[in-house]
């Protein structure tokens, strides 16, 4: 990534003095003011004189040759640091994962991560190997047919950032004007907001300064309008009676500012020592996202977001977690219809700056899908915005790619769908099906129309899960347990659509909810049931009881059955046996016509008055409530012991 970019990525973050080091090295003067190709040669020419650089030098040395894009020898060094158990942290370790997809491709990368077994978090790993897969089955953007265009009034300077205003596009840019002064390390004019015209064909004209928000010779950038709030969101240096201001470490950051269209001004976000960018105000919900780099984040800059009032601040902030937020940066939230875009240097993207899409579902993220080719590129894309525009849809983003016109250009484009990979995304919960209480460590798969397995989850310890796939014309959605019935369902493209749209609880069968022990065998977990005296004839409250039976077959199809059926000793023995075996056999009948495969059931016998339960034998005299004990019929499981081997 060159320099370029770096005041869009690191975000403008000025630091003018103190680097936390003894200076040992030229090489340290360039690489703290940014002048990255001086502090390789002077790097080098330390070493060429045999001087030892530091554990940390080093580093500097790798991150300077990955800032001029020379991600062999960058990487080269980020492996050697990795090998010595050095200094090399998650964020590094990012940029490590980086430069082996630039240098060759991303089976390299994810031969890296099974060999060293890098402790990332659960859901970055998911999300690695989900986008890896589906880049790679779509390298020629086969299936995001979108066409983009520069914009004609993009300058030879950076142009970045923009954001819907009515029928008006604002956006940043380092174009000069008049008054303003040059930021030293980009050697073009503090960043300010401009306006432009949208016309029909997405094209923007008649650009001039943003003169709604208040003049300052510093940086102002990233804007964000609210229709809502009727203002307009920014970035701007940290300033006082309009000289930067610093904290005691030299340090000049950005706060996020709000400017009311038909009101004052007043900063929502100031701290001399922490830069915040990219605000975004999600009118739905009041909230209000940004990047930052604070304490206890997952690597570079992560995604934050605060409750609001109206934009009044109401909470702390909150960071977005492990499904979005990376080891590299995460910059530019933008939330449309229910999801959110953002753009990522993560490992497992295209380039530089990658713009993903992610679905908010009940106040969680769904795996982040790179939007591939043509809106991704191998540079930097980043400052994703969508509308509804006609009968489709209008957009803009900013990238540094090549055939631009300046260091970083505006790209919009007309679509009649939104861009990007197609996927099916499942998320709710595995369930008991007895009270609905949630199954943890259940296995969640997803097979494809041939039968492959797609991906596989496990719930978590309240039962939920989250699962997605490439877009498939129908999949078969399973979900197992050991000692667990079996999950399974088949969505075509129609049911898949509206599975997107809710949670999709699973429901599963705890086996030993279903069997208990009688008379030192494992049976069928029934009511107890009685055929009409002397009959064998099918009852519909027998009927009922042994709708229990075709469903415990559905959920352990391995099982094998035995159907036996008792009488009391009243009646002839030779009678009480016949009787048993038809209603044996009508209950057998029974199953088979419901479905139940007869290879599930191994025997049907009668046994008549020949295993009394209780005293009540020939001769004996009981009360009813006695001899109803010993008319039963019961449903063995002949197989409990090896069902789960």
């Amino acid at each position: 990534m060159n320099f370029k970019n770096y005041v869009h990525i690191i975000l403008f973050a000025l630091t003018l003095s103190v680097h936390g080091q003894n200076k040992k090295s030229k090489g340290d003067d360039f690489f703290f003011s940014y002048a990255f190709k001086d502090a390789i040669v002077a790097y080098e020419e330390d070493l060429t004189k045999g001087l030892e650089l530091s554990p940390k030098q080093y580093l500097n040395l790798a991150d300077s040759y990955f800032k001029v894009e020379n991600y062999e020898k960058a990487t080269k060094i980020y492996l050697q640091l990795f090998s010595e158990d050095s200094i090399v942290g998650s964020h590094h370790l990012n940029k490590l994962l980086q430069g082996l997809g630039k240098k060759a491709d991303l089976t390299e990368v994810q031969a890296f991560l099974e060999r060293e077994g890098v402790a990332f978090h659960k859901e970055l790993l998911e999300n690695g190997d989900f986008n890896m897969k589906l880049l790679t089955s779509d390298e020629d953007g086969e299936s995001n047919k979108v066409q983009i265009f520069n914009l004609d009034s993009n300058s030879q300077n950076s142009d970045f950032s923009s954001s819907f205003f009515g029928d008006f596009l604002l956006f940043t840019s380092g174009r000069p004007t008049t008054k303003r002064k040059n930021y030293e390390p980009t050697g073009e004019a503090y960043l300010d907001i401009f306006k432009g015209t949208i016309g029909k064909n997405g094209q923007v004209s008649k650009i001039e300064p943003f003169k709604e928000v208040p003049d300052s010779e510093y940086h102002k950038a990233t804007p964000f309008y609210s229709s809502d709030l009727n203002a307009v969101l920014y970035v701007l240096s940290n300033t006082s009676e309009g000289e930067l201001e610093f904290d005691e470490n030299g340090k000049n950051a950005l706060g996020i500012g709000i400017q009311k269209l038909n009101g004052g001004f007043n900063f929502l976000w100031r701290d001399l020592s922490t830069s915040f960018y990219y605000p975004f105000y999600e009118e739905e919900t009041g909230r209000l996202y940004f990047a930052a780099n604070l304490d206890g984040g997952y690597g570079g800059t992560d995604l934050y977001y605060v409750n609001t009032n109206r934009g009044q601040i109401m909470s702390a902030p909150i960071n977005l977690g492990p499904r979005v937020n990376s080891p590299g940066n995460e910059i530019a939230p933008y939330v449309f219809e229910g999801a959110l875009y953002f753009s990522s240097d993560v490992f497992y993207g295209l380039g530089g700056m990658d713009i993903y899409k992610v679905n908010i579902r009940e106040g969680s993220f769904t795996i982040p899908i790179n939007l591939g080719k043509p809106v991704n590129s191998e540079a930097d894309d980043f400052g994703y915005i969508l509308k509804n525009y006609g009968q489709g849809l209008l957009g803009y983003f900013s990238s540094n790619r090549k055939g631009g016109v300046g260091n970083d250009d505006i790209y919009g484009f007309l679509v009649d769908e939104k861009p990007g990979l197609r996927t099916f995304a499942l998320r709710g919960k595995v369930v008991k099906l007895n009270n609905l209480d949630g199954v943890d460590g259940a296995m969640v798969r997803v097979y494809g129309p041939d039968g492959s397995l797609l991906q596989e989850t496990s719930s978590n310890v309240s039962g939920e899960y989250t699962i997605e796939v490439p877009w498939q014309s129908m999949v078969r959605v399973e979900a197992t347990k050991q000692r667990h019935s079996i999950f399974s369902a088949i969505l075509n493209e129609e049911q898949m659509e509206a599975a997107q749209k809710r949670s999709l609880n699973l429901g599963l069968a705890l086996y030993d909810d279903l069997v208990e022990e009688r008379e030192g065998q494992k049976v069928v977990k029934l009511k107890d049931f009685y055929f009409p005296k002397g009959k064998s004839t099918m009852m519909a409250e027998i009927a009922t009881e042994l709708d229990k039976v075709v469903d415990f077959v559905q959920r352990f199809p391995a099982s094998q059955l035995r159907i036996e059926t008792h009488t009391d000793s009243r009646g002839g023995s030779s009678t009480n046996f016949r009787i048993s075996k038809a209603r044996s056999d009508a209950i057998k009948k029974y199953l088979l016509e419901k479905g139940v495969p007869a290879s599930n059931i191994l025997y049907s016998i009668g046994y008549g008055e020949e295993k009394i339960v209780n005293n009540c034998k020939n001769g004996v005299y009981c009360i009813e409530m006695l001899h109803k004990k010993n008319e039963r019929s019961l449903v063995v499981v002949l197989n409990d012991n090896i069902l789960f081997d």
